[in-house]
């Protein structure tokens, strides 16, 4: 009977569990963090994800998935864990190398192992090394893929199921063992490739990403100094056929166009130097909004002999979710609140938070003398401003 483990239950690795669970196969969610665990199984999970509860309801109900920091044996196994920077921008796949090595004592012949973990080049080639090293006698006999996700936070459960795929093995055979593994529950195509091109794949679509924002970002930045309308100016730039340009904003956050970059960046120092400049740029945009807000606020200290109480709009990485993973938002507050300004946070799709207090927009609005709109959240749209506060707005909130 076939059936599946996964090893890892955050954004994705959760997501997909329940997805594979509901298409019939019984599926079981490994993590070692058992708080994390328990919460998952009383349904306070740690995110909003639409739909998300009561899908992972349904299946905990009817005993299709299960939940826990046994790792149970199983057909397929699938590594959803993270693949975090180290210092100087360099990933760290150790974290990948734990799962798998986790799982080579119970792998048996005809076993399928799919790494789904945003991954350096070659990372899957490696991890096939490490488990025939540690068990020679399963090679040949069993498959081992790779095969990146490429969903948008807010959408995640029907992205994983129309979004078309890519599936690269490190033979043939593996490519069609996960391309059918995948076909349980994914609508969209399944393209099959080879485990280098797909995991050069996953990298390629964020860094493009990336870069289509540094072009934008730059502009924003040589059109403020310019003092011409950024927005207007794309808009009328984009009524050519073949120009795409995308709105600016305060930088680049989120798990992977913030931070897949630097995989290539690492391991191609010569060759990658667009990319890495790219980086950059975006991340200096950040800064420059920081310095943008610190020379308002400056002037109305300068001006009205009093410290000014700043409302930062918005702290997640992108409008209308809860995610703040590498939010350059966060890093504004951050630099914001070290200089000693008095802020006012308000993110209307975070309840509460450890490390910040958390502001009603109707609270933040009526004390705030001035407003940074950060992130450009529905609930952000159509408000009454009075005109005696001043407003920054680096996410180009009014224009759309």
């Amino acid at each position: 009977m076939e059936n599946a483990t996964y090893l890892g239950l955050g954004y994705i690795g959760l997501p997909t569990a329940i997805l594979t669970a509901k298409s019939g196969i019984k599926t079981f969610g490994f993590d070692i963090d058992s708080n994390k665990i328990d919460l998952i199984i009383e349904g306070d999970l740690f995110t909003k994800e639409p739909g998300l509860k009561d899908e992972l309801k349904s299946v905990l109900e009817n005993g299709l998935l299960s939940i826990s920091t046994n790792l149970e044996v199983a057909s397929t196994y699938v590594v959803v864990v993270p693949t975090p920077l180290i210092s100087e921008n360099l990933p760290d796949i150790s974290i990948v190398k734990e799962a798998v090595k986790s799982i080579i004592p119970l792998l048996k012949k005809g076993d399928l192992v799919i790494i789904e973990s945003t991954c350096p080049v070659l990372t899957t080639e490696k991890m096939k090394d490490f488990i025939f090293s540690k068990r020679p006698e399963l090679e040949d006999l069993i498959y081992l893929a790779y095969c990146p996700e490429r969903v948008l936070p807010g959408n995640i459960l029907n992205e994983l199921v129309n979004n078309d795929r890519i599936v690269g093995g490190i033979n043939k055979e593996s490519s069609l063992k996960a391309k059918s593994f995948y076909q349980n529950f994914v609508k969209g195509e399944i393209y099959i490739t080879n485990a280098r091109t797909a995991e050069m794949c996953k990298l390629t679509e964020n860094s493009a990403r990336d870069a289509q924002i540094a072009f934008a970002n730059e502009l924003s930045m040589i059109c403020d100094e310019a003092e011409i309308n950024v927005w207007e100016l794309i808009k009328l730039a984009n009524k050519h056929p073949r120009v795409n340009i995308l709105n600016p904003g305060i930088g680049v956050g989120g798990h992977c166009i913030a931070v897949d970059p630097w995989f290539l960046v690492a391991d191609f120092p010569e060759e990658a130097k667009l990319i890495k400049h790219v980086r950059e740029t975006n991340k200096f945009k950040t800064k420059w909004c920081i310095n943008k807000i610190t020379s308002v606020a400056n002037k109305y200290l300068e001006d009205k002999k009093a410290k000014p109480k700043i409302a930062c709009m918005g702290l997640s990485y992108k409008p209308n979710v809860d995610d703040l993973r590498e939010s350059p938002a966060i890093e504004i507050v951050n630099s914001l609140n070290n200089q000693g300004f008095d802020l006012l946070i308000v993110e209307p799709n975070v309840n509460s938070s450890s490390i910040y207090k958390i502001e009603s927009m109707q609270n933040a609005l009526y004390n705030a003398n001035i407003v940074v709109w950060l992130v450009a959240h529905d609930e952000f749209k159509n408000l009454e401003i009075s005109k005696n506060i001043i407003e920054i707005d680096l996410c180009g909130l009014w224009e759309k």
